[in-house]
């Protein structure tokens, strides 16, 4: 294997929140294999996804861009391809992303899950290697996925699938002595959450379980009628459910997460199989954050409304392992955003990206390296975004702006961690006195408004697109030729 060129391993799961890896502190979910990864190089205890739903999030990712840079401000609904009348779109085209640059730069791409950024039956972003998931969820039995531009019907847990993709990849690219690049998409543990896991693994937590690490918060006054997650988790339970209780969604959110670890530890044993552990960067993270009954949700930034930007739909799990060039053992608490990963990557890879200075991330590889004799001056601030929804926040204040009349949100997060007591509620003045709030809040949005004039597109701004959190039809601004861009909110999305 080429030993110049260090092969990455992206694990992108789905809907993860923080607080769902024993390494994080949960006591009784099972992931052995992710906590060794924290435990032999970085936690990362304070990473926030660009925008708290699948699709802008992932975009984000990619391309190191803001939603309102690349444009993508929900969840993609239509434009994947797949249906009668559902014509295939690439969001992404014409915007750069880093796996274009790491082919540029000798390496092989692939991508091994979920894909829903558009044109799923078309390989896009310099990926020769496309196993992909049809769209942003569905049954995790007897999946149907594209291989190319096949269309294919897999057979048994879909976890497993991706996972025994993953590894032919890495053969073939071993076999042939190429650096690659792979990102390893689950779709776990989005829902359903319901009769879809394994068995024994359910059994296991509802029988042994207290999930006192979960939180049951009375339910949320924003919370809305349907919640997504939890009507599609009943649309795809058996037939013989008559409804779900909290303990059926919490042990099949558990198991999916222990599915995706046995993953983590396969993919581990294969690259020492290979001889290739010291060789292969392994970066750890979800694509946004997800409530399971903390807040009195039970979903991510589109589970109420108003939309919302909390930490548990906003926080992500991401941990980087290399032995001998990440450090060992070490947890970092500074604040990082997923705009910043694509710096980071191509930074580490010593590869330019010509586009840099129009994005809003910067490298945080010192943090990361062992020896690093470079400085990094921890970020004061990170930003989210979701539609004409904006948060600032820094460690100790977070300010969320909606436009164009609110409710606004302001916590005080060094004495409400929780994010339980919004103060721009009138019977919360008393506690700061109106006049030092009014200052706070004018001088984070203030922050606010600066930071994203700086970078947002104005043909794409989302502070002035109707999300609503019930997915995209089409891309915005002039590309949208007058077509309804967003869907919108509907009672019922669902079925039995």
């Amino acid at each position: 294997m080429n030993k110049q060129k260090p092969n990455v391993i992206l694990i992108l799961t789905d809907d993860q929140g923080y607080w769902s890896l024993g390494c994080n502190g949960n006591k009784e979910i099972r992931t052995p294999n992710i906590d060794a990864l924290a435990s032999g190089g970085v936690n990362l205890s304070n990473f926030f996804c660009a925008s708290p739903v699948c699709s802008p999030a992932r975009a984000s990712l990619l391309t190191g861009c803001i939603p309102s840079q690349h444009g993508v401000h929900d969840w993609i609904r239509k434009g994947a391809g797949e249906v009668h009348g559902d014509a295939p779109v690439k969001y992404l085209e014409g915007i750069t992303g880093y796996t274009e640059l790491l082919v540029s730069g000798g390496y092989t791409c692939g991508i091994s899950g979920k894909w829903h950024l558009g044109a799923t039956g078309y390989p896009q972003k310099g990926y020769s290697h496309w196993f992909v998931t049809l769209g942003g969820s569905g049954t995790y039995r007897d999946a149907e996925v594209y291989r190319g531009s096949e269309r294919i019907k897999t057979e048994g847990y879909l976890t497993d699938v991706i996972t025994e993709d993953a590894l032919s990849f890495i053969d073939e690219c071993a076999d042939e002595d190429k650096p690659f690049y792979l990102n390893l998409t689950y779709t776990a543990p989005h829902s359903p959450h319901v009769d879809q896991h394994k068995e024994e693994y359910v059994k296991y937590y509802k029988e042994n379980c207290t999930f006192a690490d979960v939180p049951q918060h009375p339910r949320s006054g924003w919370s809305i009628h349907h919640p997504h997650d939890i009507a599609y988790s009943l649309t795809f339970a058996s037939k013989e459910r008559e409804y779900l209780t909290v303990r059926d969604l919490l042990a099949g959110y558990y198991a999916a997460v222990q599915g995706v670890d046995d993953g983590v530890g396969r993919l581990v044993e294969k690259l020492e199989e290979r001889g290739i552990r010291d060789n292969t960067l392994i970066i750890y993270t979800s694509d946004n954050g997800f409530n399971c009954g903390q807040h009195g949700i039970w979903g991510k930034g589109n589970s109420t409304m108003p939309l919302n930007l909390f930490d548990t739909s906003v926080k992500v799990p991401c941990i980087f392992n290399l032995p001998g060039k990440i450090q060992g053992g070490c947890e970092n608490d500074s604040l990082l955003s997923a705009y910043d990963f694509m710096p980071t990557l191509l930074d580490f890879l010593g590869i330019e990206n010509p586009e840099a200075g129009k994005l809003p991330g910067r490298s945080f590889l010192p943090l990361l390296q062992t020896g690093s004799s470079r400085v990094y001056h921890e970020s004061i601030t990170v930003f989210d975004e979701y539609g004409p929804n904006r948060m600032i926040r820094t460690k100790k204040w977070k300010y969320i702006h909606r436009y164009p009349y609110g409710p606004n949100e302001l916590y005080d997060l060094e004495n409400d961690g929780g994010e339980l007591f919004n103060l721009l509620d009138e019977n919360r003045y008393f506690l700061y006195g109106p006049k030092f709030l009014e200052e706070k809040e004018a001088e984070m949005k203030a922050q606010l408004d600066e930071w994203f004039l700086k970078y947002a597109e104005p043909q794409i701004d989302g502070r002035k697109e109707p999300v609503c959190g019930r997915g995209q039809l089409c891309k915005v601004g002039a590309s949208s030729e007058g077509k309804l861009t967003f869907q919108p909110a509907m009672e019922v999305e669902y079925s039995r």
